[in-house]
């Protein structure tokens, strides 16, 4: 052989290359010639160099789908089952309407177009449509979810979002926590109290709400096991004296390694407040169903208890509906009673004069001994003789505590 054939790096060699291709290939030789085999190798190192300049040539979805409904002779209306009705198959076929993930998973299993190819227009990295979802996504509290802002890309009716569903909630959920999967969190159990079962659905989309708000915390100090004590918990109900009482035990709480999260519940939920693990960082997460100051302080204690005796890696999610009073659960019950003594301890109450009198001046009398709101005796008043018209004004004392909340709701 003549002429030794290189690997090519640069333009120049490209073209040279070329230029020796092009000779070559006018020329008359035998086979098996040096020239034949220069060809075979010119034509080698050309093709390696015009694949590492230029991508590869994708194929389009649509003309996949239109191609295909071409060697099976079917006509648009055969797509009607795979895509949803003629109208959306119409959208579809011209464009103006993306794919969406359970499209592509029918089309794929109808037509038995690779799903790489139909992948292509959906804008997602990682998808398995070999089977069908774990979750019926349209199940999901979509309205719900969309005024609360978790899709703040899409616009459109409901139905446009129940259509995109599971893009929508794959898109909200994966960054939620560091290392899980979407698929992580959904398979996660979900423990709670009562006998009103709360919508599986809205129950993690929810949870999915709290630890959204939890990822923003920047917490300066790790939680430690034995940092809850009946000691601890006292010092954090004193602050309940103050007006922004309800803001200072965020604060307290982060200055442990807790975090503390208001999110609204969702409908079908019955939810008054849940705790869980982020990791290895308990989150705390109260709804402000009742939106009292009583409310407020039994709620945060009850979730406190858990993290203390209950919450673990095997156990990472626990929500309460404390209006439920079949809760019979021994981890009810164990959090019921530290809610109640780490409020009221059990011997400052049993000597306590509002028990009988049911007067105001007296659950004042108790709260200032005690270093806590008023609301608090009022409501454990309200609570223990089911007369929930009882001091109805110490109750109001203390006002919404959503309000200082405001700017995180």
């Amino acid at each position: 052989m003549n002429q030794q054939v290189r690997v090519i790096k640069a333009q120049h060699d490209y073209d040279a290359a070329m230029a020796r291709l092009s000779a070559l290939m006018d020329m008359d030789f035998a086979p098996g010639s040096d020239e034949e085999i220069e060809i075979e190798l010119l034509a080698l190192v050309i093709e390696s160099y015009e694949h590492s300049k230029v991508a590869p040539a994708t194929s389009d979805p649509i003309d996949a789908i239109l191609f295909r409904m071409d060697q099976q002779n079917l006509s648009a209306k055969d797509l009607v089952p795979l895509i949803g009705s003629m109208s959306k198959v119409s959208e579809v076929l011209s464009r103006k309407r993306p794919l969406s993930l359970a499209m592509i998973r029918a089309i794929h299993k109808g037509l038995g177009i690779p799903a790489e190819i139909l992948i292509g227009s959906s804008g997602e990295d990682v998808v398995d449509v070999s089977s069908e979802p774990q979750y019926n996504y349209s199940k999901f509290p979509l309205q719900e979810m969309k005024e609360r802002g978790c899709f703040p890309q899409f616009t459109g009716s409901i139905q446009k979002i129940k259509d995109y569903a599971e893009e929508l909630i794959k898109g909200f959920m994966p960054d939620i926590t560091s290392g899980n999967t979407t698929t992580a969190l959904l398979r996660a159990p979900l423990h709670q109290s009562g006998s009103r079962e709360m919508d599986e659905y809205s129950l993690i989309a929810w949870r999915a709400c709290v630890l959204k708000k939890a990822q923003k915390f920047e917490l300066h100090t790790r939680y430690v096991l034995s940092s809850i004590t009946d000691e601890w918990l006292g010092q954090l109900v004193k602050l309940s004296r103050y007006e922004t009482g309800p803001r200072l035990a965020q604060e307290y709480l982060a200055d442990y390694g807790i975090v503390l999260v208001i999110e609204p519940h969702f409908k079908k939920t019955y939810l008054d407040g849940a705790a869980m693990l982020w990791g290895d960082t308990p989150v705390v997460a109260l709804t402000l169903r009742h939106d009292r100051v009583d409310n407020f302080w039994f709620a945060l204690i009850h979730e406190l208890e858990h993290v203390r005796k209950h919450l673990t890696k095997e156990y990472t999610f626990i929500a309460d509906n404390l209006d439920d009073k079949t809760r019979s659960s021994q981890e009810e019950i164990e959090a019921d009673e530290g809610a109640c003594n780490a409020l009221i301890p059990a011997s400052a109450w049993e000597s306590a004069k509002v028990r009988t009198t049911y007067l105001s001046k007296d659950a004042i009398e108790l709260a200032d001994q005690l270093r806590i709101h008023p609301a608090i005796v009022a409501g454990r008043v309200r609570y223990e003789t089911n007369n929930w018209k009882l001091f109805n004004r110490l109750i109001k004392l203390g006002g919404p505590v959503s309000r200082h909340f405001e700017s995180s709701i």
